[in-house]
């Protein structure tokens, strides 16, 4: 076999298939550590640096498994897993590709995938395997509304397309720190309304729609509802959204097996009251109803269906013991515990979806790696030591 190039979509695929394969990272360590390839099965993988091979070629061959093996090669930016997947060929070995656009190709993945088969309308979940992170599309006709869009706008545009329909509406659920958003670029390139939380986004330099809380957004014509709730604690302006009063699209206010953090914005006590106030009314809500999270920590919160929808009983059930805390004092407590630190471009990110700081297309890319830390648990805390 010659040598080839891949695509992320395609890692996917191997990866969902349980497919047979050594995945060969060539970045340095510290990049690889903080940022690696995962997915919902476990993935046989070898990190060599793309210098090792430059410079103790025969010693980095020696580490390899036998030369029928296959070999799916990554790197930053697609050169140096060229570079090297070169060096496997001319050493003999009969199935070796190349990840094209480098891992960035990977951390901008979206994949599509239905959550509601045989409804009157269509709800998908977008699930970005790269940043543990999920959005959605709502279509009716030739209507299409997205909640929480990433920068790869050029996919929702293709979705839409492939399914006869336009983007005429974007929403965010907060003003996020974890990815560079995509409602604005989608607003300025298809004209669509830009719904968003004003104590989120009232200093921000775009053009959008304020929400009413218990206000309906939803298409009318037939559509489903789509009615906004607010839910202040991971950001002032946090909000929900439930869709035909069956699917909570919920940000980073629950998630499947934890909470949103609270101290991202610096304002800990603050944020944490407002948090457990929206938690208790969270306790309230219809338990049938299913959750749609904006984070998920890992694979091991996904359905058979690899989606990430729950019914909001389970929800509840897997963290009784958050929910189960009936004072602001101790719910601050359980907060404080699992504080880690933030990464230090979220400063930046929030700016920069604000309007209020513009980044190049390089930028942006490196902004946008890495695994998001927006959920409050003892498991996201125990990383960090």
């Amino acid at each position: 076999m010659a040598l080839f190039s891949y695509k992320a979509d395609d890692l996917f695929r191997w990866i969902t298939e349980k497919s047979d394969f050594l995945l060969l990272d060539v970045r340095n360590s510290v990049d690889f550590n903080r940022f690696k390839v995962e997915g919902p099965h476990p993935i046989n993988t070898l990190n060599i640096s793309y210098f090792d091979f430059m410079e103790i070629e025969d010693e980095c061959l020696a580490r390899l498994p036998d030369r029928n093996s296959k070999i799916r090669i990554v790197c930053a930016q697609e050169g140096s897993a060229k570079y090297v997947a070169e060096i496997l060929e001319k050493n003999g070995f009969i199935d070796v590709g190349f990840l094209a656009g480098g891992i960035k190709s990977w951390g901008n993945l979206l994949v599509p995938k239905p959550l509601n088969h045989g409804a009157p309308y269509e709800l998908y979940q977008f699930i970005r395997p790269a940043k543990g992170s999920c959005s959605y599309g709502l279509l009716t006709g030739e209507q299409m509304m997205l909640f929480d869009p990433s920068r790869s706008i050029d996919f929702y545009l293709d979705f839409a397309d492939d399914h006869n329909c336009r983007i005429v509406q974007t929403a965010e659920t907060h003003l996020q720190a974890d990815y560079i958003a995509g409602s604005r670029l989608l607003q300025e390139r298809t004209g669509a309304r830009f719904f968003a939380n004003e104590h989120d986004f009232a200093g921000a330099k775009i053009d959008y729609l304020p929400l009413q809380d218990n206000g309906d957004i939803g298409f009318g014509n037939g559509g489903p509802a789509v009615q906004v709730k607010f839910a202040p604690g991971h950001t002032p302006g946090s909000t929900m959204y439930i869709v035909d009063n069956n699917f909570i699209i919920s940000g980073d206010t629950i998630f499947i097996k934890s909470v949103g953090r609270p101290d991202l914005g610096g304002k800990v006590t603050e944020w944490s009251d407002y948090l457990f106030n929206t938690m208790r009314e969270v306790a309230a809500i219809d338990g049938s109803m299913m959750v749609l999270p904006g984070h998920f920590i890992d694979w091991s919160e996904a359905n058979s269906k690899l989606n990430f929808a729950e019914s909001l009983e389970k929800v509840r059930a897997y963290n009784k013991a958050i929910y189960a805390i009936d004072n602001k004092a101790d719910f601050l407590a359980f907060i404080e515990a699992n504080m880690r630190d933030q990464p230090p471009e979220y400063a930046t990110i929030r700016l920069v979806n604000a309007n209020l700081k513009q980044v190049d297309n390089e930028e942006a890319e490196v902004l946008d790696l890495g695994k998001n830390e927006c959920a409050a648990s003892a498991y996201a805390a125990q990383q960090q030591s």
